[in-house]
């Protein structure tokens, strides 16, 4: 008898297809903003009052945020700096690929045109011992799911 395990979702990798990144680049501790969505547009019609119609428009998706402790000579930084400080924005793809206890991956997905909406680090408290938190807010205009 086969038994399914649910993956768990620690183990995983992000990767981004552009050029001059480091290791350190790709080790992240939370990917957030893996869902889809159907926008809906409603419809009155005339002389039905009891309801209105909803049909689907369009898929809707989420800014990928991608967390991880600072890195000190990041390019995946220095990426999102120059499309945010000087308006020099490129995009990427993105896969954030979920895998196994052998390190092979499981499922994966790829965010087409992504491009860096948001770069922000956590706060510094003297009172806390927590390590800074670089958050990557990525904007795309869609994403795949590869199994």
């Amino acid at each position: 008898m086969d038994a399914f395990y649910p993956p768990l979702g620690f183990h995983f990798r992000v990767e981004f297809d552009i050029s001059g990144l480091g290791k350190a680049d790709t080790y992240f501790r939370e990917v957030s903003g893996l869902n889809l969505e159907l926008e809906e547009e409603s419809i009155v019609e005339g002389g039905e009052n009891r309801f209105t119609q909803r049909l689907p428009v369009r898929a809707k998706y989420p800014d990928l945020i991608l967390k991880r402790g600072l890195v000190g000579d990041s390019n995946l930084s220095v990426w999102c700096r120059k499309a945010i400080q000087e308006l020099d924005i490129s995009t990427a793809t993105v896969w954030a690929t979920l895998l196994n206890e052998e390190h092979e991956p499981l499922q994966s997905y790829c965010f087409v045109n992504a491009w860096p909406k948001k770069w922000s680090v956590s706060d510094f408290n003297a009172e806390s011992s927590d390590i800074v938190i670089e958050n990557l807010e990525l904007a795309y205009q869609y994403f795949t799911v590869n199994t």
